[in-house]
């Protein structure tokens, strides 16, 4: 694998590293205590191409590659953990599915205005009683003539609130388990769907999550995502890749909270002397950047095996389990290194130590990363 990142991706990267300095970290601590959604900078981020990163130019998209995504996603989401989940979820668990099973009337309806940054997409999977267990799922879709008449609520979706389009996944055949699981895109203006209030939630605040409820809404075939039975594989294929993305937003999360640790602690004086001289605070420092560059690597990794078309599940997953526990390990440490400064709103590290901890829940908890290696490991 090579790690020296060409032209492109150093512009992507410098690029995004100046937005959010200039537009997200000035603005993400009012947008988390107000728990706004900020509509100006997913328009911003929209204009520059990455809300459809990977979608090719004709539909829509940069026709960047993935480790660009990764490199973006990293540096958005250093300045604002909350919009770069937004960025996320319409570049990897919404544009990403329509994309690879999409028909070209389905690319043109719902690909293309996402991958402009003009509509914004969301992936509906968790249900109140189905998480991880995605055969438990309760929302059903029922033919009836040429159509689907969908029921059933989604709980916890990254997006909801704000979403033009969503891919809802359902049960349409209750007999065959997992194999009966069919995708939908459900426009957001069909009769029958609504949503609750948005998520009252511990991090990522400046991005909208709620439940969506499905009551008799009638869609025709034609909005039906792959075939029939098509939807487990749908979503494992769509995770795979997301993967990518929360661990590259967890790698930003951490990377913001060692630089304020390292800023705070040349600047912080004790016994005479500024607390980067004790050995408690450089050991500190220098386990938070290891864990950084070994998150990085795992990230890269498996951003390449995505760009070479080859499967990615255990790298993905890997990339997922380590940087998204590293994060937590690592703000907890830049909270420990700031003191009572730590514990209080006036510094940001409070902020992304509460931002990091979903970053092992979502798109597939530890635990789930953890099968999915075992399987790799197990198989051989």
């Amino acid at each position: 694998m090579d790690i020296e990142l060409s032209e492109e991706q150093r512009q992507v990267r410098d690029l995004c590293r100046q937005f959010a300095d200039e537009e997200l970290r000035p603005n993400a601590r009012k947008w988390d205590a107000e728990h706004h959604f900020p509509r100006e900078a997913v328009k911003k981020l929209g204009e520059m191409g990455l809300l459809g990163v990977a979608v090719p130019p004709e539909w829509g998209g940069a026709g960047m590659d993935n480790v660009c995504y990764a490199l973006a996603m990293e540096e958005i989401s250093r300045g604002c953990a909350g919009t770069g989940v937004i960025m996320s979820v319409n570049n990897s668990l919404y544009c990403d599915p329509v994309l690879k099973f999409g028909t070209d009337e389905q690319k043109r309806e719902f690909l293309t205005p996402f991958a402009r940054g003009e509509k914004l997409g969301a992936f509906a999977l968790t249900e109140p009683m189905s998480g991880s267990d995605a055969a438990e799922m309760r929302t059903t879709a029922t033919r009836r003539g040429g159509d689907y008449v969908l029921n059933g609520t989604k709980n916890f979706i990254t997006n909801g609130p704000q979403a033009d389009a969503i891919l809802v996944f359902t049960i349409t055949d209750r007999a065959k388990a997992h194999r009966g699981i069919t995708a939908f895109l459900v426009p957001a203006d069909t009769k029958g769907f609504t949503r609750g209030k948005p998520d009252e939630k511990v991090g990522i605040r400046a991005s909208g999550s709620c439940s969506l409820f499905f009551e008799e809404v009638v869609l025709p075939e034609r909005y039906r995502l792959g075939g029939e039975g098509d939807g487990f594989k749908v979503a494992m294929q769509t995770l795979d890749g997301g993967r990518i993305g929360i661990a590259a937003q967890a790698l930003g999360i951490a990377r913001a909270a060692h630089e304020e640790a390292l800023a705070y602690a040349k600047e912080r004086k004790a016994f005479g002397q500024a607390i980067t001289q004790f050995q408690a605070i450089q050991f500190m420092l220098a386990d938070m950047a290891t864990e950084l560059d070994a998150a990085r690597l795992l990230v890269w990794r498996a951003a390449t095996l995505k760009d070479r078309g080859v499967r990615h599940s255990a790298e993905s997953a890997m990339a997922k389990l380590y940087a998204s526990e590293m994060c937590e390990r690592v703000t907890s440490k830049a909270i420990q290194v700031h003191g009572g400064y730590g514990y209080v709103k006036e510094y940001d590290v409070e902020r992304h130590w509460r931002d990091s901890r979903i970053t092992e829940i979502y798109e597939g908890t530890s635990e789930i990363q953890r099968l999915v290696i075992a399987a790799s490991v197990l198989k051989g």
